[in-house]
């Protein structure tokens, strides 16, 4: 896939972008959040963004999608500017060939948890969601109707497991479709064994309104 790096000022935040060569109308859109690690402001630190996630699977071949990779600011993190966020996306729905009814989003650690803020923040926008090893608002994990596969690692010392068992558990609860992989004998790298493309192909078949 073509790799295209945007620092333009008109955009919430500089990113990524994986996408055919040809763009089709109505491609699905995966939005990927990285961790703490890979904040920055862009230039040559945009290079951050894509060391982690999806970007090992999508530059070895093309798949039916755009993937985007925006980086935060280093003095700030993703569940802080989850309106941000969500102009973001609103942003690129508008000017990309995409499907609204295909839009993905994803995050791994400190991207975990803006997934969680995010889409609880608007669900509406999102076909399906992928967080790994973070956490979120349980008592607000009803508005969550979207499908869910989370990720973390049992072991993980900086961030508890607990963060995604409270929100697994609770959308259980709600009768929720989600999906859990606490991975046994895993530390905080279960980003590792998350973004593969089985994750990837869960999440392009995914799309709003369509039962389980």
């Amino acid at each position: 896939m073509n790799r295209i790096e945007h620092r333009e000022e008109n955009w919430e935040f500089p990113f990524v972008e994986y996408s055919p060569e040809v763009k089709n109308e109505n491609l699905p859109l995966i939005i990927q959040l990285h961790g703490a690690g890979e904040r920055g402001c862009g230039g040559q630190l945009l290079n951050l963004v894509d060391v982690h996630g999806f970007s090992h699977i999508l530059k070895e071949k093309d798949y039916p999608c755009i993937a985007v990779m925006p980086q935060c600011p280093k003095d700030t993190f993703w569940a802080a500017r989850v309106e941000s966020l969500v102009r973001f996306v609103k942003h690129l729905i508008r000017e990309y060939p995409v499907d609204p009814n295909r839009v993905y989003l994803t995050g791994l650690s400190m991207g975990g948890f803006g997934t969680w803020f995010t889409a609880m923040a608007a669900p509406e926008l999102f076909a399906a969601i992928a967080p790994v090893c973070g956490g979120g608002m349980a008592w607000n994990a009803g508005v969550l109707q979207m499908p869910i596969w989370a990720f973390h690692g049992a072991e993980d010392p900086s961030v508890d497991p607990r963060n995604s068992d409270e929100m697994v558990n609770k959308l259980r609860s709600l009768g929720a479709d989600v999906t859990y992989t606490r991975a046994e004998g895993v530390k905080h790298n279960v980003w590792e064994m998350a973004y593969t493309e089985e994750l990837l192909l869960w999440l392009l078949s995914k799309k709003k309104g369509e039962k389980r």
